[in-house]
């Protein structure tokens, strides 16, 4: 390994910008090479991040032998392909969320990382933010007691445009993929295990794809989870974990950088951890961190993990009747 790891970006959309962005917080990682599908493109985001290759084809970065990892910043129905390409030409991955469309593809990607020996990571940069650091260490330490329920909420509302991704079933469009995803995660995170029962309700829209839901997930008889998520409503963004001692609240918890400890009689405590930049410098740096330890995946976000979701969000869907179009 060099003594920075040489990243390549495939797909330079506004997620990738993002992502890109907070490289210069990430000491020992580079934007070496970038490939879009027009070399103009790749040409033009290269400059702006000062990406040493260019490429107008993705089999070309991913053969690139300089290149140490590979981001994969594509639309969510490319992700499978994407993956297999860069694992299949021997290069790590970190694949932006959600992981796949599916439990079958997921787990097409996953043994396909087993098989090959290659680290794969799930890009729910979330997860590694100090913030989320501290909360696992506070519920670690049962600052709250016994925690009996985790509630979430993330929305927006934005134009209903059928052709991009947010609304287009053919681009495996949808909240619940996109942004219900942090919060199913988040859960999945503080229980440490998928739901034995879920109960849900959500609207499809013109286009068929759920535009809002509402989710209640049981894991055991004291413990819950309700969370919604919508592209045709805003939210407070927060969540909250409630325990028999207390409960911990976290704004803008897919991106925080505070969470408050709230308990009977006790005066509120603010743990604010402030970041320079959007903050996917946590999650670049734990890849980097996996693969200098040789690690094939990250204990903070294990693959096992990964899929577990993919199945909550299948049975999900599942009882939704929503099928994009490209499903088998």
């Amino acid at each position: 390994m060099s003594d920075k790891i040489r990243w390549g970006l495939i797909g330079l959309g506004s997620i990738a910008r993002r992502f890109g962005s907070c490289f210069p917080y990430a000491a020992d990682a580079e934007i070496y090479a970038v490939a879009s599908r027009s070399i103009e493109n790749a040409d033009a985001f290269g400059a702006e991040f000062g990406a040493t290759k260019r490429y107008d084809s993705y089999d070309a970065l991913v053969n690139d032998p300089n290149v140490d990892v590979v981001y994969i910043g594509t639309p969510h129905n490319f992700h499978k392909a994407h993956t297999l390409l860069s694992l299949d030409a021997g290069k790590p991955v970190l694949c932006e969320k959600p992981f796949a469309v599916n439990t079958k593809e997921a787990q097409v990607m996953i043994n396909r990382a087993r098989e090959k020996n290659l680290f794969l990571m799930d890009a729910f940069w979330t997860r590694y933010f100090p913030v989320m650091v501290k909360l696992r260490e506070l519920l670690a330490e049962k600052v709250i007691g016994d925690v009996m329920l985790v509630t979430a909420d993330f929305g927006f509302r934005g134009p209903v445009v059928p052709e991009r991704r947010h609304f287009n079933p053919d681009l495996a469009g949808g909240a619940l993929l996109d942004i219900g995803s942090y919060c199913i995660q988040f859960a999945s995170m503080v229980y440490g295990k998928p739901p034995v029962e879920i109960a849900s309700q959500c609207t499809l829209g013109s286009t068929g794809v759920d535009e809002l839901s509402t989710l209640l997930f049981k894991y055991s008889d004291y413990e819950m989870a309700r969370m919604t998520s919508s592209i045709r409503l805003t939210t407070p963004h927060e969540a909250r974990v409630m325990g028999t001692e207390g409960y911990i609240t976290i704004p803008e918890f897919w991106h925080p950088s505070e969470l408050t400890v709230t308990r009977p009689g006790q005066t509120p405590e603010t743990h604010a951890f402030p970041h320079q930049g959007e903050g996917f410098q946590f999650e670049i740096m734990e890849v980097g961190d996996c693969l200098r330890a040789g690690k094939t995946e990250s204990a903070v976000y294990p693959l096992d993990e990964t899929l577990e979701i993919m199945q909550t969000l299948d049975r999900i869907r599942a009882d939704w009747g929503l099928r994009f179009p490209f499903e088998d």
